[in-house]
């Protein structure tokens, strides 16, 4: 049983596929969290989930009733071998949830996978506008290891990126 305010977090199963579609939605619509500007369906998340495997785990976070309140994933960071111990992650958490912790969870729960798997960093990038995600990496242990200014565009303005790293050995 989890503990008082800690969330059940379990590997994703494809029966999750339109949960995490909806809360990734939420980031792309809210734009705090991606460069993305197409939302995903249920379908296409569902042929991510399949297609990651088991190098490359989706977590999910359990609300009381056994809902998805957020996701976090680990991701290839580049296919050439030489980055084989390296991985990308996303956290993302339900608009309704966010603040209670669950990312920390959630970020918690991915980095004993990373460790688990052989992966020696996480990386990420993020909206440096996004304070309450920054504080969340800075509290696990990530640190700013630069900004990709101007690297993208969202609703007609350039948007910088943060780019942040875990060592994990």
């Amino acid at each position: 049983m989890p503990e008082r305010n800690k969330p059940a977090i379990r590997l994703a199963i494809v029966d999750d596929a339109a949960d995490i579609a909806r809360i990734y939605n939420q980031g792309i619509v809210d734009r705090v969290a991606t460069l993305e500007t197409v939302e995903r369906t249920s379908t296409d998340r569902a042929e991510w989930l399949i297609a990651k495997g088991a190098r490359y785990p989706v977590l999910v976070a359990l609300g009381a009733e056994q809902n998805v309140t957020g996701w976090a994933s680990l991701n290839q960071y580049s296919p050439r071998a030489a980055y084989d111990h390296v991985a990308d992650i996303s956290v993302y958490v339900d608009r309704a949830h966010r603040g209670q912790g669950i990312g920390n969870h959630l970020l918690t729960s991915l980095e004993e996978q990373a460790r688990a798997i052989g992966f020696h960093k996480l990386v990420l990038a993020a909206f440096p506008t996004n304070t309450a995600g920054v504080r969340l990496y800075e509290r696990c242990g990530f640190r700013t290891v630069g900004i990709y200014h101007e690297q993208g565009r969202l609703d007609d303005r350039w948007v910088d990126t943060i780019i942040m790293e875990k060592l994990l050995t």
